[in-house]
């Protein structure tokens, strides 16, 4: 049986950044949607204990459930995992730290309803209407890295990592089904799939937050970043000659 929504949220090592914001989650979302939704976290592989966390925090809460794997694959891996068992007709993924508030998928869910197949929350997207709190290094690497991938990629997106996007159940469905990167470079190889298949993507200003903690320097593994991009690069020619021979 289908719900209204499904959040997924991939999880590493996140027993104690994580229930904070799953506490948000439950304040805020049976408000939009009643009883009609899902939570699903993926476990990662973790080592802290965190399948034991949301398990008690499900207890009581019978629209959250931990899904895991038996040893950490990666962020791309484990958002597929959620993407493909979801049930919701609007498919959601928020990263762990809650940078992004909850509230904000409400943004997201009316650019879907106004005809997007993809929504993507933007950090780099400015609007009088939403704040951002972030390092000035961090920023700096994160807007380096998107400028990047825009030149190689040609995505029609700035802000590609940002960790909280929208998805239509069919697109969204139909694009992890064929994603195979299992890293953090998932969000790139998801716009470009978009672009081949013809999906409607909008880039929506979010509000968003750095929270301490996180697992990923861009700045420390530049080796593995130029090195997936290339890889995507390739890709990206593939499969837009697929689609342009399929077409003709």
């Amino acid at each position: 049986m289908s719900v209204a929504l499904t959040l997924i949220v991939p999880a590493y090592n996140e027993a104690q950044r994580l229930p904070p914001f799953l506490d948000d989650v439950r304040a805020y979302l049976p408000g939009q949607f009643s009883d009609d939704y899902e939570v699903i976290v993926v476990d990662d592989g973790s080592t802290d204990g965190l399948p034991t966390v949301v398990e008690e925090m499900a207890s009581d809460w019978p629209q959250l459930r931990a899904v895991c794997h038996s040893e950490n694959q990666g962020k791309g891996a484990a958002v597929r995992t959620g993407m493909l068992m979801g049930r919701g007709e609007l498919l959601l993924f928020a990263d762990a730290d809650g940078a992004t508030p909850i509230a904000e998928e409400a943004k997201l869910r009316a650019a879907i309803e106004a005809g997007a197949d993809v929504a993507v929350g933007s950090r780099l997207l400015g609007s009088p209407e939403v704040t951002r709190d972030r390092t000035w290094f961090r920023g700096m690497v994160g807007r380096a890295f998107a400028l990047a991938a825009r030149w190689m990629l040609h995505v029609p997106v700035r802000d590609t990592q940002c960790g909280f996007k929208m998805f239509r159940r069919d697109a969204g469905r139909h694009l992890f089904s064929l994603v195979e990167e299992n890293g953090y470079l998932f969000d790139l190889e998801i716009l470009i799939l978009a672009e081949s298949l013809g999906c409607q993507v909008s880039e929506v200003p979010v509000n968003w937050s750095e929270v301490a903690g996180g697992h990923l320097s861009v700045g420390q593994h530049w080796k593995m970043v130029v090195a997936g991009l290339r890889r995507l690069r390739a890709k990206r020619k593939t499969v837009l000659a697929d689609r342009d021979r399929s077409r003709s």
